[in-house]
């Protein structure tokens, strides 16, 4: 027996919408490759590298010990003031700490004249600190050339 499937112009829009919106996020992701250079043995650092290939992006990493890290992130640019404990590098822009994929895809998106994106020190909930559930809130600061920073994205405590 024969089944029919008839499918509504509107279905089919929406379904195409649907489609499109899933592939682009995909797409944002596939094929961005984020370098992490890391402290040697940093458990937090593992965990956002992890949720970053969990959210579709390619992840390279490379340990340094205490103050060769240090060293390497004088060397990109990071201000003093908002140090974290790793920083990736995408597409010439550095990522300092735990920033958030959504962070990371808007970035990279809006191309901003700046050296990248920043969540000083390593807030509760963060992504690769624990549960979003129960986060402390956290501000993601855009740096400038000039190493001033703004606030890119916020985000409320919860729980």
């Amino acid at each position: 027996m024969k089944t029919e499937v008839r499918m509504t112009r509107r279905a089919a829009m929406l379904s195409g919408f649907a489609g499109a919106a899933l592939a682009a996020r995909a797409g944002w992701a596939a094929g961005t490759s984020i370098h992490v250079v890391k402290g040697t043995g940093c458990e937090c650092c593992t965990a956002w590298v992890s949720y970053l290939r969990d959210e579709g992006f390619t992840v390279t990493e490379e340990e340094r010990y205490g103050t060769l890290l240090m060293v390497y992130k004088s060397e990109v640019g990071v201000p003093q003031r908002v140090i974290s404990c790793h920083t990736g590098m995408a597409e010439g822009y550095l990522l300092e700490g735990h920033v958030p994929a959504a962070d990371i895809r808007r970035l990279l998106s809006e191309r901003p004249d700046a050296i990248g994106l920043a969540v000083p020190g390593m807030p509760y909930g963060s992504p690769g600190m624990g549960p979003e559930e129960a986060r402390d809130a956290y501000e993601v600061l855009l740096i400038r050339r000039d190493g001033s920073t703004e606030v890119f994205a916020k985000y409320d405590s919860r729980g």
